[in-house]
């Protein structure tokens, strides 16, 4: 093998510093963009995560609300009637008193969370000072 030839050979193995400094270059503007990209994504992540709490909480807000009305007033209508009762019963009144514990019975039966599967109808009737609740 000639010098020549040898010579070369190692030349082409080296590598040209300007090309590394450019593919460096090249690389680490490669590395700002995505980071950037991927920092846009966070924030998008992060303001989608609190839009998204904030509704959760209020709709947990919207049920609480409903439940402690419901429960108020069906705690209120079980006060009612068995003050009704407890009249009907001082009076000997069995008539009164079979009412009373018919309507006890058909409010105990039903349920303050069947209302709740259309949301929307309890946010417009929370919303409604005039809406009359009916149990």
């Amino acid at each position: 093998m000639s010098t020549k030839k040898f010579t070369t050979e190692v030349v082409k193995e080296f590598i040209n510093p300007a090309e590394c400094l450019q593919q460096m270059m090249t690389a680490y503007t490669d590395y700002l963009i995505i980071a950037e990209q991927e920092q846009t994504k966070r924030r998008e992540i992060d303001a989608w995560e609190k839009e998204t709490i904030t509704k959760i909480n209020a709709q947990r807000d919207l049920l609480m609300a409903y439940l402690d009305r419901s429960f108020d007033e069906r705690a209120e209508n079980f006060h009612s009637l068995f003050a009704v009762v407890d009249n009907a019963i001082a009076s000997g009144n069995n008539e009164q008193l079979a009412l009373a514990l018919n309507s006890i019975t058909e409010i105990a039966k039903s349920s303050p969370f069947k209302d709740l599967v259309n949301l929307a109808s309890v946010r417009a009737a929370l919303n409604d000072p005039d809406h009359e609740w009916t149990f």
